[in-house]
C-alpha cells in the first residue's frame, strides 16, 4: 500500500488472528484506491458512508449565490476529481488530465499518448445492473472519460454497454466529442424506445486552426456539427456543450453568436455555455500552451484565475449576461431534462439475469 502511495493504519479485525488495514485520507483516497486496484470484491468498491475530509488549504467555500428566478431539481455528484455535476451539466475543460496521475502516469505527455482500456466493461456492467439494489438511476457517460474517443473505434465497447443499460431499463446519456457515436446511432435509437436516451456533443469553437491546437486528435467542429444533425435525424434529443469558452480568444459576442447559430441550424435542442476552468494538471498544460502562442495574455489569465480553477465571478457573470440573449434568439435556452421526472424508463423490462457462475472466470483486463 505504501508503494502505491497510500497512508494506512493497522486495526484489529472482527476475525480472530487477523488485522485490517484502513486507508487514511477519507473518501478521496478510497476512490483513488478503487481506481488504482479495481478490487474484485464488491464491498471494497463501495465508498458509501465514507468520511469526506477537509482538503489541503482549507474547506471549500461559497463564492457567490444568485437567484435564477426558477426552481430546478439538482443532482449533485462529487467525483473522484472533485468535479461538480448538476442536472446533467458538466463543467470541464480537460479536467480528466489529472486523473492519469492516479495510475502513475503524468497529466501531460502520458495523457496525450497513454490510455487504459477495460475490455470487460460490458460484462461487469451487466453484473452490476443485475443487483437487486439497483434502482435504474440515470447513468451519465462522458463526465470524465469520453466513451467515443478514438480507441472505441478499435475496441467497440459501447454497443455492449448500451445493450446492457437498455435491457436493464436504465436511462442514460452520453456526452462526447467523438463522431464514432454515429456508428451506434441505430442501437441508441432502438434503446430510446425502452429507456430515455440523452445525447450531448461538445463543441467549443468554430476556428479549425485554433481547435486543432487545443484539442489535437479530435474531430473538427464541422464534423461534430454533422454529428448533431445525424443524432437529431435519428430522432434523439441532442444538447451541445459549448465549453471551454476561452477568455479573449473565443469569448467575443460575435464568435459565440456564430457558433450558436451553427449549433441551432444543426438541430440541437439546447446549448450550455461554460467558461474555461483550470484544475491542476490542466492548468499547467494550458498555460504552457498559452505562453508559447499568446504570451501577451498570460498576465491577464493570471489575474482572471488568481482565485483558483475558476475565472472570477465578475467574468462569469458578464459572460452569462452576453450569452443569455444569444441562446434565446437561437432557441437553445430550453431547460435541461430532469432524470428524476417520471418517464425516464418508458416501459417495464424483464430483469437482467446475473452472469452464469459456471460460464468461466471473468478476465481482469
Amino acid at each position: 500500500m505504501r508503494r502505491l502511495g497510500f497512508r494506512v493504519a493497522s486495526e484489529p479485525s472482527a476475525r480472530p488472528g487477523v488485522r485490517a488495514l484502513r486507508v487514511l485520507g477519507g473518501v478521496a483516497e478510497q476512490l483513488r484506491l478503487v481506481a488504482v486496484t479495481d478490487p474484485a470484491v464488491a464491498r471494497m468498491r463501495d465508498v458509501g458512508g465514507a468520511r469526506v475530509e477537509e482538503p489541503p488549504g482549507g474547506a471549500p467555500r461559497v463564492v457567490s449565490i444568485r437567484d435564477t428566478g426558477t426552481l430546478r431539481p439538482m443532482v449533485d455528484i462529487t467525483t473522484g476529481t472533485g468535479d461538480f455535476v448538476a442536472a446533467g451539466v458538466v463543467s470541464h475543460n480537460c479536467f480528466a488530465r489529472n486523473t492519469h496521475t492516479y495510475l502513475d502516469l503524468d497529466a501531460g505527455a502520458d495523457f496525450d499518448s497513454q490510455i487504459v482500456v477495460k475490455v470487460n466493461v460490458a460484462r461487469v456492467l451487466e453484473r452490476e445492473l443485475a443487483r437487486p439494489s439497483w434502482r435504474r438511476e440515470h447513468v451519465a457517460m462522458g463526465t470524465n472519460t469520453d466513451p467515443y474517443q478514438r480507441a472505441e473505434g478499435r475496441y467497440r465497447l459501447m454497443p455492449g454497454v448500451i445493450g446492457a443499460l437498455a435491457r436493464s431499463g436504465t436511462p442514460f446519456s452520453v456526452l462526447t466529442k467523438g463522431t464514432v457515436l454515429g456508428r451506434d446511432l441505430p442501437q441508441l435509437a432502438a434503446a430510446n424506445a425502452d429507456v430515455r436516451v440523452g445525447t450531448g456533443v461538445s463543441i467549443a469553437l468554430l476556428d479549425r486552426e485554433l481547435q486543432s491546437h487545443l484539442e489535437p486528435g479530435t474531430p473538427s467542429p464541422r464534423a461534430r456539427l454533422d454529428l448533431v444533425r445525424r443524432i437529431t435525424d435519428a430522432g434523439l434529443p441532442c444538447g451541445v456543450m459549448v465549453a471551454p469558452v476561452l477568455p479573449w480568444l473565443t469569448d467575443s459576442t460575435e464568435a459565440l453568436d456564430a457558433l450558436l447559430g451553427e449549433i441551432a441550424a444543426a438541430g440541437a435542442s439546447r446549448a450550455t455555455v461554460l467558461a474555461l476552468h483550470l484544475r491542476p494538471g490542466t492548468r499547467e498544460w494550458f498555460l504552457a500552451w498559452l505562453g508559447r502562442t499568446h504570451p501577451a495574455l498570460l498576465p491577464r489569465y493570471a489575474r482572471l484565475y488568481r482565485g483558483g480553477a475558476y475565472a472570477t465571478p465578475d467574468y462569469r457573470r458578464a459572460l452569462a449576461r452576453r450569452v443569455s440573449p444569444l441562446l434565446a434568439r437561437h432557441g437553445l435556452d430550453r431547460p435541461e431534462p430532469n432524470p428524476r421526472d417520471p418517464g425516464w424508463t418508458r416501459q417495464p423490462v424483464a430483469p437482467v439475469r446475473p452472469p452464469d457462475p459456471d460460464a468461466g472466470q471473468l478476465s481482469l483486463l
